[in-house]
């Protein structure tokens, strides 16, 4: 079975359609017989992706850090929900359960999962897929700025 890792917010963020896109997502990866994986909380984008999963009849493994769950914000009723001890062992694992990644949107520590798994990617210690669902235009700086930032380091190898 293929399990894919969204990164995503324990906030809700500004509108409903954040939290519809991630209800959305999580139809879907469940309809089509995808794993979720993701950072395990209760709450914001992340609660409402897992629980999404969990209704349509799907698979959900969560990663969380000790002190994060410590907070009473793990989510208690996944497939699997795994307790690690920091931010950076919580990377790894999902990176090493996940066929896939991707992003939806969300704040500082969702863009920092993402460019780490998108560095893995460049570095070649991965080959799995990434990619941003970009709702609302809310990706559309960030993916400008990727193009640019391209463009630029290009011309600065071949000059």
């Amino acid at each position: 079975m293929k399990r894919v890792c969204v990164f995503c917010g324990s906030s809700s963020g500004n509108g409903d359609v954040y939290l519809q896109s991630a209800k959305d997502l999580g139809k879907e990866l469940a309809a089509q017989g995808i794993e979720l994986v993701y950072g395990g909380a209760s709450i914001g984008t992340m609660g409402a992706i897992a629980d999404s999963v969990l209704a349509n009849g799907g698979r959900v493994i969560g990663v969380i850090p000790k002190g994060i769950a410590e907070l009473e914000v793990a989510h208690t009723g996944l497939t699997q929900l795994e307790v690690v001890a920091d931010m950076h062992e919580r990377k790894a694992r999902m990176m090493s359960l996940s066929d896939a990644f991707i992003a939806l949107p969300g704040g500082l520590g969702t863009l920092e999962e993402l460019f780490e798994v998108l560095t893995w990617l460049q570095l070649r210690f991965h080959s799995k897929p990434c990619g941003v669902l970009n709702v609302a235009n809310y990706y559309d700086d960030l993916l400008s700025f990727l193009k640019h930032s391209s463009s630029h380091h290009q011309r600065l190898e071949s000059g």
